[in-house]
């Protein structure tokens, strides 16, 4: 038994050196040239609770209460927010224009991992219009990498190699229903899954467990893995072909503002924002000192707006620029 988190290979981390290379060039164009504006007329946002909207308009992270106490769900939107602003449109929970037909669609559910996400897929084909323009945001993972942390947990005598191996596995298996909205002639916005290695709950299991194996460490190399092969997978042309996806690098981007917090306007990116458990949490019940805008975490492991804000300025970025 060898309990030591495998770093990732040497071959490997070349190889989605070029995958990304790749990657990056077809969501630019690669090649080809947008004719015109893609304008979607439906909007389905599909994943875990970091792109949950209540239908009361909560979120799972910091709700901004207004100075009579009252919700504003359309103040720090979060990012499936922001990539429905840039197209018009809006979410039923969170509707201050009132809008009649709202055509975003919210089928991300909290705790939802890669096995719910064809369901998810099933309910947006379900109500999907053939002939229209259709964009899908999707971001899962997050809580397969903490179900099989916690699997670990339980047994830390157990070979790491094969929870890399799983992770791995789970990221490739999105790939499926990837598939299936191109099919439908859904175009998609992808985030890979934002590295929960360096959340609060990570360093706070990597303090409580001296035993010799950086579980901080473990976390993020099974979100590395995750990633990993989710972007192989992406590589099929039968999924991608440049024009259906485009790839937002949220792991990347939480890295990056934990090794420089200021740079991105945070005070803090290690420490939750939260006293209360999302999506009961308010700009009412946060820690002395904290705001949404100026933390990256709300809780253990969930982005606040500092995280959220972030992701939506690139989301919109690789919406406006992919050649849908």
């Amino acid at each position: 038994m060898n309990p030591t988190p495998i770093r990732p290979r040497r071959g490997l981390r070349a190889t989605l050196a070029s995958l990304a290379g790749a990657a990056l060039l077809a969501a630019c164009g690669g090649g080809s040239s947008q004719v015109e504006d893609f304008v979607p007329v439906q909007m389905f946002a599909l994943g875990d609770e970091s792109s949950v909207l209540l239908p009361d308009g909560r979120r799972y992270g910091v709700n901004v209460l207004t100075d009579a106490g009252a919700l504003d769900c359309d103040d720090e939107r979060i990012w499936v927010q922001a990539v429905a602003r840039q197209y018009g449109l809006v979410f039923a929970g969170c509707n201050p224009d009132a809008d009649p037909a709202p055509r975003a669609q919210m089928l991300a559910a909290a705790g939802a991992r890669v096995a719910e996400l064809a369901t998810q897929v099933d309910a947006a084909l379900a109500m999907a219009q053939p002939g229209e323009a259709m964009v899908a945001t999707v971001m899962v993972g997050a809580n397969d990498i903490w179900e099989l942390y916690d699997a670990f947990a339980l047994d830390p005598s157990q070979p790491t190699e094969a929870l890399l191996d799983e992770a791995r596995q789970r990221g490739a298996g999105v790939a499926a229903q990837l598939r299936r909205l191109k099919q439908a002639g859904v175009r998609v916005i992808l985030s890979t899954v934002h590295d929960v290695g360096k959340s609060p709950d990570a360093l706070a299991e990597q303090l409580a467990h001296p035993d010799g194996v950086d579980r901080a460490r473990l976390i993020t190399d099974m979100v590395f893995q995750f990633n990993a092969g989710l972007r192989v997978a992406l590589q099929d042309e039968e999924i991608n072909d440049g024009r259906y996806i485009g790839l937002v690098l949220a792991d990347e981007m939480v890295q990056a503002m934990v090794k420089a917090p200021g740079g991105f306007g945070l005070k803090d990116a290690s420490v939750a924002a939260c006293t209360v458990a999302p999506p009961d949490c308010t700009s009412a019940t946060l820690i002395e000192g904290a705001s949404s805008a100026n933390h990256l975490w709300a809780d253990g492991r969930l982005m606040a707006y500092g995280g959220q804000v972030q992701l939506g300025l690139l989301a919109v970025s690789r919406a406006n620029n992919n050649p849908f």
